[in-house]
């Protein structure tokens, strides 16, 4: 799998139109090469540092055919979706959530990272785009992109490739991990097989060891 980089976005922390609540979702297009660092782009920034962000939320990559999906949907948003809109660094044409796995290591750039966990959507999307349900139709479809963390730094620019270097054999989709998170009562086993999935990121680690617990007692 070989990626062009056709949108690189970055941002700092403002209000949130309307209610004033702190946000960086409103990415800005990127000229020139911006350096990676161990928590991301150099230069880019997150309003709540419990939920976004850190070393296993480094970089949001989006993919920008997904925009035209929300925009169909939601017309009422159309005007301000697109690549860029829902506070993504990297988008591309070519990959969703049914072609790239949990542990998929890539080349960016000069970079190395490493695809970790699916993002989790929440409230910023619907106040940033003005419509009510889209947060819960991302996150029921599945369809919010997803993180990486950064195994070796670099620096990278509009136009590089991301490039898929390395996949375990048995790695699971995103859309294979979310297919099972959704079941009200998943397969224990094939739950246990997705918390040892290489490169899976640590809170997602404790989230399915609670899940697995409460199966086993219930």
């Amino acid at each position: 799998m070989k990626l062009i980089i056709t949108g690189l976005y970055a941002g700092q922390v403002q209000p949130m139109p309307g209610d004033g609540r702190p946000t960086a979702i409103f990415k800005t297009p990127v000229a020139g090469r911006m350096a990676i660092g161990r928590e991301g782009l150099i230069g880019d920034a997150q309003a709540d540092r419990r939920v976004h962000g850190g070393p296993d939320k480094a970089l949001h990559h989006f993919p920008a055919e997904t925009h035209a999906r929300l925009a169909a949907r939601f017309p009422d948003a159309a005007a301000t979706l697109g690549p860029g809109a829902l506070g993504e660094n990297f988008s591309t044409l070519g990959a969703d959530e049914a072609t790239v796995c949990i542990g998929d290591v890539f080349a960016v750039g000069t970079a190395k990272v490493q695809l970790c966990q699916p993002r989790q959507p929440c409230w910023k999307i619907e106040a940033r785009h003005g419509v009510d349900g889209m947060t819960r139709a991302i996150a029921d479809d599945g369809i919010a992109g997803w993180y990486y963390r950064v195994i070796e730094t670099g620096d990278v620019e509009l136009g590089d490739a991301i490039e898929l270097i390395d996949r375990a054999a048995d790695a699971p989709t995103l859309a294979a991990f979310w297919a099972l998170i959704h079941q009200h009562r998943p397969d224990l086993a094939a739950l246990q097989r997705l918390r040892g999935t290489p490169g899976l990121a640590v809170n997602w680690q404790h989230k399915l060891d609670q899940r697995i617990a409460w199966l086993r007692a219930n």
